[in-house]
């Protein structure tokens, strides 16, 4: 069961009843306000954003620390030092190195990328990352991390004797203690990718002749989506640009990316990258080597880019089978009887590539907090995902005595324990949890804009309501809520019949609506009865009408 919330609505009638003549401008209003958009300034960056609005200090950088980066960057170009971009395995990581590692090299830098292996090395900068570095590139002097490094504190020292300088670049939350490296640039408010691209165009600014034109804005697109970060000012903006750009995009791998996963001539946006793009190019670090995706995103043959797309499509599909058998295993595991406030689901048979996955279905299927764990001979690791209103790194850094090391996001995060030690730390953090959180907390909450008439809905509100876009974490697509809504035609569609699609009536205003999962709603319903529905608007391009229809999120 969901709780709605209903977080504004119109000045009723004196009779109470509500207004059936509504203008777009009074629901635009709300929306914003719901946005915390209220001043004219905010409205104005809002609607209209302009990218030259994100810079160094919109995103809270610190200016002495880029200076310093900056410096030390030039200086290794200049001595023809070796310099290696150490990334991430993950989209946000590839793609932040991709734009850093072209960046140098079109300055003239000696540079190489470098991912580390996801089982062999582990997350971010290790001491292990760094003795194969040295074995591969011979007097690395510099070494400028993408999307890692905030918790590297022994990898830095290991690197600081070995006579390698180090840059940080990241987004994640720092801990109590910080790296000692030459310099940091950090920002919590945008993705690796972002921090990257910041970086990559400070390094830039004011060459004669200037380096060649990437399209570095898609790519932060790609991460932007892939990495979750809330699409609030910046992300929003460098989101909304790099969608344009990954729309024109010339490059031949991502081109066939597209081709193979049936998205050629189709247009791109947040759903695309999120459930078919992203996906792909996460698979080979999860399941095999994420090289092969930063060669994807960089090759300019034809040939390569054509074998490479391949492979990850199918990679892809081994993960999807992957993460199927797992899920079902560890949903079996789960006492749905006693249901705890965390879930915390263990097994030697879990792939480590794929128990970020696994956690995240099951916060779906349960509404809880979950960390999922590889167990290991020696060494667990583990991925956590959690649910809103729990700030899931703080949770677990609460127990760093018991781990090895700790990383993330409030949403998103992931350690590493002794396997020894694991059982203990189980009912620990378990223990914890129950007294952490409530019923409340537990309970799915679907947000809603506001109260409407079904006469409100139309072309005008549809176009306004697309001056949002674009949608995603933390800036959800406006939602609707009619009350007493007549059901004149239902029916179930889809695999098994799990959608149930409506045709829905009130006064005058007629609308087909669909409920993607919500086939099961019919057992509730007969036509002919009134209901309440919760919905998003949607233009139906089907056959060139461009009809509008009502996308239900919940109906009762």
């Amino acid at each position: 069961m969901k709780k709605w919330k209903v977080l504004a609505k119109f000045k009723s009638h004196p009779f109470g009843k509500l207004r059936t003549k509504v203008k777009v401008d009074e629901i635009l209003k709300i929306l914003l306000e719901n946005r915390g958009i209220k001043t004219k300034k905010e409205i104005e960056e809002f609607i209209n954003p302009k990218l030259e609005t994100v810079t160094i200090a919109s995103v809270g950088i610190d200016k002495k620390q880029l200076k310093k980066a900056i410096a030390r960057i030039k200086l290794a170009i200049s001595d023809k030092e070796q310099i290696v971009v150490f990334g991430d395995y993950d989209v946000d990581g590839i793609c932040g190195t991709a734009i850093l590692w072209e960046t140098l090299n079109s300055l003239g830098a000696k540079a190489m990328p470098y991912i580390p292996h996801r089982v062999d090395e582990g997350y971010g900068l290790s001491i292990k990352g760094i003795e194969n570095v040295k074995s591969q590139y011979k007097n690395v002097k510099l070494i400028i991390t993408v999307d890692n490094g905030i918790v590297a504190n022994k990898a830095v020292e290991f690197a600081n004797k070995q006579g390698i300088d180090v840059i940080i670049s990241d987004h994640h939350v720092k801990s109590k203690k910080i790296p000692n490296a030459l310099t940091i640039v950090h920002t919590t408010k945008l993705c690796g990718t972002g921090v990257a691209y910041l970086l990559a165009q400070e390094l830039s600014r004011g060459l004669a002749p200037a380096p060649p034109a990437y399209d570095h804005l898609a790519l932060v697109a790609l991460a932007t989506v892939a990495d979750l970060v809330p699409l609030k000012g910046a992300n929003r903006t460098l989101l909304k640009f790099g969608l344009e750009a990954l729309r024109k995009t010339k490059r031949l791998g991502l081109l066939e990316l597209f081709k193979e996963a049936g998205l050629e001539g189709k247009p791109l946006g947040v759903y695309e990258i999120g459930h078919i793009i992203a996906p792909r190019l996460n698979a080979m670090g999860r399941l095999e080597y994420a090289m092969d995706s930063l060669r994807l995103i960089c090759t300019n043959n034809p040939k390569r880019a054509r074998d490479l797309a391949n492979l990850l499509g199918a990679t892809n599909k081994e993960r999807q089978d992957l993460t199927l058998q797992m899920v079902l295993h560890a949903k079996g595991s789960v006492n749905t009887k006693k249901l705890k406030s965390l879930l915390f689901i263990a097994h030697e048979s879990y792939e480590q590539g794929v128990i970020g996955l696994v956690a995240g279905k099951m916060v779906e299927e349960f509404y809880r907090p979950t960390i999922v764990v590889s167990i290991g001979e020696k060494y667990s690791k583990a991925s956590a995902r959690s649910i809103s209103g729990f700030n899931m790194i703080e949770f677990i850094r609460e127990h760093s005595s018991m781990l090895i090391d700790a990383g993330g996001h409030p949403m998103a995060a992931g350690f590493t324990a002794e396997t020894a030690k694991l059982k203990l730390l189980q009912r620990t953090l378990e223990n914890k949890a129950e007294s952490l959180l409530n019923e409340d907390l537990l309970t799915r909450s679907l947000k809603i804009d506001l109260e409407l008439p079904l006469s409100a809905v139309n072309h005008q509100l549809f176009e306004a309501v697309q001056e949002f876009a674009p949608f995603g974490m933390g800036n959800p697509e406006p939602a609707f809520i009619s009350k007493k809504v007549k059901i004149n035609d239902m029916r179930t569609v889809g695999a098994e019949g799990s959608h149930l699609k409506l045709k829905l009536s009130q006064s005058d205003s007629v609308f087909d609506a669909i409920g993607f999962g919500l086939g099961e709603k019919t057992r509730e319903f007969n036509i002919g009865h009134k209901t309440d529905i919760v919905y998003v608007i949607e233009k139906d391009e089907w056959n060139g009408q461009g009809k509008l229809q009502l996308i239900l999120r919940d109906i009762k």
